[in-house]
């Protein structure tokens, strides 16, 4: 048998999958054996007490001088400004998606700006957005929607384009107008790909939250990441950064759990294509 043609079983893929995770926790132990028994204070490659110790401190332990638990702090914080801009992007790439996509005028009037918006780099713009909005909330939550706002607009553009055009034309011809082609033939279809869609920006949007926490923040994943690498606490850091990568993939996992529930037929759909 060909090797393209050659599937893994359900046990066989899931300790595939595992296999680079754990050569990655093998090399780590390894390289923090050696640099501790060079150096037993060695803050680069902390050993396994140095991690429990960190993260009973961080997550089970009330801070001395605010007595709150700074991990859940800081969690409940940055994802109160990852939901946020990522709701004020899906909502606004939706709309301005679905009126570029379908009516040929505002594709002519937006089409163009959103192209040379979405190649803006955010980060260069975090300045600006600290001078006009402030230091505050506002500032990091619009800094999520304008890296993720573009992006969302073009893919659904792009959705749209990839409807079959019968459709279009059969709606029409059973008397839809625009409004009820928008709302009872595209939106439907769009829908499940806006998931998809915010599924693909979630790491950059993590991105740019962080990006921003570090810079002006009193509380969040990224500023505590950002507080602490001055002390080089790698406990922490490598912690920190594990919880990010988790929130992440529970994140991405709700929203396929979500899409799957509601739309039980875009899967079908999309294994038959």
């Amino acid at each position: 048998m060909r090797l393209i043609n050659r599937r893994p079983d359900r046990t066989s893929w899931m300790l595939l999958a595992a296999l680079p995770f754990l050569l990655v926790l093998i090399a780590y132990a390894l390289g923090s054996a050696v640099r501790l028994a060079e150096n037993p204070s060695d803050k680069l490659l902390p050993g396994l007490t140095s991690f429990v110790d960190a993260i009973d401190r961080m997550a089970f332990t009330p801070d001395k001088r605010t007595g709150d638990i700074l991990l859940w702090l800081d969690t409940a914080t940055s994802l109160a400004r990852l939901v946020a801009g990522i709701a004020i992007a899906a909502a606004g790439g939706l709309l301005v998606g679905l009126a570029a996509g379908l009516l040929p005028y505002v594709r002519a009037t937006l089409a163009p700006f959103v192209t040379v918006a979405s190649m803006v780099p955010p980060l260069a713009v975090l300045p600006i957005l600290f001078i006009v909005v402030g230091l505050g909330e506002a500032s990091k939550i619009t800094l999520i929607v304008v890296g993720v706002l573009p992006c969302l607009i073009r893919d659904l553009m792009l959705k749209i384009d990839d409807l079959p055009r019968q459709q279009l034309i059969k709606a029409q011809t059973l008397g839809a107008n625009s409004w009820t082609l928008a709302i009872r033939v595209v939106l439907p279809q769009i829908l499940p790909r806006l998931i998809d869609s915010i599924r693909l920006n979630l790491g950059p949007a993590w991105l740019f939250l962080i990006s921003a926490e570090a810079i002006a923040s009193e509380a969040g994943l990224g500023y505590r990441i950002f507080l602490v690498r001055r002390y080089l606490a790698m406990d922490v850091i490598l912690p920190y950064v594990a919880w990010i990568t988790l929130l992440c993939f529970l994140m991405d996992l709700g929203l396929r759990v979500l899409q799957r529930r509601a739309f039980p037929w875009f899967e079908d759909a999309r294994a038959s294509a």
